[in-house]
């Protein structure tokens, strides 16, 4: 079902395709199935929301379930056959980055500021606000679904865990349309720019970007890496694939691909 135009006009203005679901288990799943069942129907920048996700996915397999009304769901489809494979690592940290940009633009003369976790966490004042999951749909090697979870009007007894928050806990009002609109214009304009610089995120600026509004970078963290081994150190950079590079007590640099990163206060 295609919403209605005075649902989220400001978002149809942005994409081709977006619909809208009462509610579902997975807005990822939903669109993988469609994209695969029916690619001609889903063009880039496509999108499926709902405000009632039942089984949401996270990275490491988690799931992420919250009240209905309490946040919205968002998964787009994108296609990147211009962008190399060698690049694609940068696609769910464009995301993030696009996402950071679209909730700060919520944010502003409130006092409240937003920024990236690495890889794709958003932080409202320092509290996880937003997660995201991209997944490449299989048979479809230049077609990522990217799913995004932002917690909306969840109260702070709703919250999962003390470290996570949202627009209403932090007393605030999300408007759902230009918060979609604005991170679709962000998303499309840094894979597009990764594209056109033949896959160099530091031409492209994409690079600099997340950098700029990534606060993991600086920032004594323990990294959960996925064999279940601790890394601990200073987060020093990224490199040029989108690694975050770690600097343990001693010395020694390792570039991270895949982890759970924890802020040390």
């Amino acid at each position: 079902m295609t919403i209605p135009a005075e649902g989220y006009p400001l978002t149809a203005a942005v994409s081709p395709r977006v619909q809208v679901a009462e509610t579902t288990d997975s807005t990822n799943a939903d669109v993988v199935r469609h994209a695969t069942e029916a690619p001609d129907a889903w063009p880039h920048l496509s999108v499926l929301l709902t405000t009632d996700q039942r089984a949401g996915r996270g990275r490491l397999d988690r799931t992420w379930v919250a009240p209905a009304g309490t946040a919205i769901a968002v998964s787009t489809l994108v296609r990147v056959p211009r962008i190399a494979y060698a690049a694609r690592g940068w696609i769910p940290l464009i995301a993030g980055a696009a996402m950071t940009r679209a909730i700060s633009g919520q944010l502003r003369g409130t006092g409240h500021s937003a920024t990236l976790k690495w890889p794709n966490d958003v932080l409202l004042d320092g509290k996880k606000l937003c997660g995201i999951l991209a997944e490449v749909v299989p048979g479809h090697p230049d077609s990522v679904v990217i799913g995004a979870g932002v917690n909306t009007s969840m109260t702070a007894a709703d919250l999962p865990v003390d470290t996570a928050t949202s627009f209403a806990a932090a007393g605030l009002e999300a408007d759902e349309d230009r918060l979609v609109a604005d991170y679709l214009t962000a998303l499309d304009e840094q894979l597009s720019a990764l594209a056109e610089a033949i896959g160099n995120a530091s031409v492209a600026g994409v690079r600099g970007e997340i950098e700029a509004l990534c606060s993991t970078l600086g920032h004594d963290v323990v990294v959960h890496l996925p064999g279940g081994e601790l890394l601990a150190g200073r987060a020093q950079r990224l490199d040029e694939d989108g690694r975050l590079v770690v600097v343990e007590p001693l010395g020694n640099e390792t570039a991270v691909s895949a982890g759970d990163v924890v802020h040390v206060r």
